[in-house]
């Protein structure tokens, strides 16, 4: 018996105690400059790199955390055909919607609340681009007509936070569909009389940039957000010509008349806040209001059985 490996090591590590296990993610790496941020500085600075201000993608929970103030409520959404299609590739649709659900903690590509933004009631939509790549689905119609209804319903603005690779392939033409439904979501608030604020995301590309996204009363983007149709390569292949730098970002569209604004993240909440008490009456900017549950919604108006 070795007595050093036997006796003599445990009364070593109980003496000094075992060795602390250190928790995974304490530093990040930030991908446009490379440097590295400590966890609790990141979260600080709202997901912002502080050494060159690259905006990283957050989620939509924490999108709204950052947004509306304290109590905002997520809204029930209807349930919508998981898999229209019974899609399969190298892997089931089915099976690939469930693992993206348990690991973002929700049902779709996109979150619904109402609430307030500095005293200003609002509902908002939020993308997940970790959700499928904030692909758009019938779920997704489904979430953005029934954030129309409700903002209609408490006569309060719309602000859509936007971040998704445009249709999701696994659902086909049902997706596609999705489409004219979220643009007929926009008229609904838009004949209502109320707001409809787009804040694009890096990245806003595709079937949504084809419709909702482009269709706002304002359109705001983040600092260097990807904001297109198709990729820059095969615009590249088909007009044969070389893009000019910064092809597709904000700062290049916001110069060429595409965006009304380019806000940071931690002034985006005020600048909405503005935004929207300019476009309200003093008297429509109140306390949201606290409803429990599941918010029942009227049947739709003529307008939204359209879209059904």
């Amino acid at each position: 018996m070795n007595w050093i490996s036997e006796w003599a090591l445990p009364k070593i590590k109980t003496l000094f105690g075992a060795p602390r296990e250190v928790p995974e993610n304490l530093w990040h790496k930030c991908p446009s400059c490379e440097q590295m941020i400590f966890h609790r500085d990141l979260e600080r600075a709202l997901h912002v790199c502080p050494h060159c201000g690259h905006h990283m993608r957050v989620g939509a929970r924490t999108r709204l955390d950052y947004t509306m103030d304290p109590g905002w409520q997520k809204i029930e959404l209807p349930k919508a055909p998981a898999d229209p299609l019974r899609f399969r590739d190298q892997r089931r649709y089915a099976d690939r919607l469930k693992e993206a659900q348990l690991k973002a903690g929700q049902e779709d590509a996109v979150l619904v609340a109402h609430g307030a933004i500095e005293g200003n009631r609002a509902v908002c939509a939020a993308f997940d681009f970790g959700f499928l790549g904030g692909s758009m689905s019938a779920g997704v119609g489904e979430a953005l007509v029934t954030a129309a209804r409700l903002a209609v319903l408490q006569e309060a603005p719309l602000i859509v936070f936007t971040a998704s690779g445009g249709a999701r392939m696994q659902e086909g033409t049902v997706s596609l569909m999705q489409m004219p439904r979220s643009v007929i979501a926009t008229r609904m608030v838009k004949e209502a009389g109320l707001p409809y604020i787009v804040v694009m995301c890096d990245p806003t590309t595709g079937g949504v940039t084809a419709s909702f996204a482009m269709l706002g009363d304002f359109h705001i983007a983040e600092p260097g957000a990807l904001i297109g149709f198709a990729g820059a390569r095969v615009i590249e292949q088909t007009v044969r010509e070389k893009l000019p730098e910064g092809f597709q970002r904000a700062e290049y569209l916001l110069a060429h008349g595409i965006l009304d604004m380019v806000v940071k993240r931690g002034e985006m909440r005020a600048t909405l806040a503005r935004i929207i008490s300019l476009l309200r009456m003093p008297e429509a900017a109140a306390e949201p209001a606290v409803l429990a549950g599941t918010i029942a919604l009227p049947p739709p108006e003529a307008g939204a059985a359209a879209v059904q």
